[in-house]
């Protein structure tokens, strides 16, 4: 009697410690000095001390070849599953064989990889194409759908910047008095952006308007035209951070498309709680965008976090 006692209780023990699991989750983001990134890892804290989970944060620097390595250094913590914010969403195959070899859930967050995604790997974040889509069509629409367009173009080696490109140059290729007049990378930095900008404006290239791939080089384009004295030039942004969200109260920036950090800062820690429960979870979780003018910038401004 008493070895069937002490048996029920060591099974009541290794049950409850079995529901007691913490999970530990490495997340890896990109770079921490973009502005959109910082407002996505304090989110992400907030959503993982929600959820009970454990965490780590590492930085790239925008290197991938050092993202390649902290994954690797999270599997072999022992990590339970990794959140990815892929510095190259075109270099991410090491990494996910990696996490496939570990047999650990692999979250790729606001970066989609340009690969496809089967198994314990998910994608938690918007569409870019449509993004610029949003974004050119709200900008056009204060053109009169007339006038030259510069475009600054985030980091090449993102998805984000390519596709949110491609779908402004698709718009105004089927609008005959609109034009592409310039197109050039200021790698999603603001102070990239006024080199550039400047350069143009040196250069005496015609420009009416300058779409931006996020609001970091809008607001470097507006120091740069502030800085020459031009007020005629229209200025549009995407993420609709808190700084981009201010030049639009301001009148400076026309347009932004919000990008919601929240949700898919939330999206990404439910999906990979989820995978370690070994639920069911969509390999690709959309996070929709809203279009944001001065008309209705306010109701951004009180859900996204300063």
């Amino acid at each position: 009697m008493m070895k069937k006692t002490l048996c029920f209780i060591l099974l009541l023990v290794l049950s409850s410690s079995a529901q007691a699991k913490t999970w530990q989750v490495g997340v890896a983001l990109a770079n921490f000095d973009l502005n959109f990134v910082s407002i996505l890892r304090t989110q992400m804290i907030e959503e993982l001390k929600a959820q009970g989970i454990k965490s780590q944060f590492s930085d790239a620097k925008g290197d991938v070849a050092l993202q390649v390595q902290q994954v690797e250094d999270f599997i072999n913590q022992g990590v339970d599953a990794i959140i990815l914010n892929p510095v190259d969403t075109q270099g991410v195959t090491p990494m996910i064989n990696a996490a496939k070899q570990a047999n650990i859930p692999l979250i790729f967050v606001n970066r989609k990889p340009e690969v496809p995604l089967s198994g314990a790997m998910a994608y938690v974040g918007s569409d870019s194409a449509l993004s610029g889509k949003m974004q050119i069509e709200a900008l056009a629409k204060q053109m009169n759908y007339r006038g030259n367009i510069a475009i600054l173009m985030g980091a090449l080696s993102n998805e984000e910047a390519r596709e949110r490109t491609r779908a402004v140059e698709a718009f105004v290729a089927q609008h005959k008095e609109m034009k592409v007049v310039e197109k050039q990378s200021a790698k999603w930095q603001r102070n990239e952006a006024v080199d550039v900008v400047s350069g143009w404006l040196l250069n005496g290239t015609p420009v009416n308007a300058i779409v931006a791939n996020n609001d970091e080089m809008a607001i470097g384009a507006i120091m740069a035209l502030n800085q020459a004295k031009r007020k005629d030039v229209l200025v549009a942004g995407i993420d609709g951070t808190p700084d981009g969200l201010q030049f639009i109260k301001n009148g400076e920036m026309v347009v932004t498309i919000f990008q919601d950090a929240k949700g898919q800062a939330s999206g990404a820690v439910k999906v990979a709680h989820a995978l370690l429960e070994k639920q069911k979870a969509a390999n690709y979780n959309w996070i929709p965008y809203q279009t944001v003018t001065k008309a209705n910038y306010q109701q951004f401004a009180d859900m996204n976090p300063q």
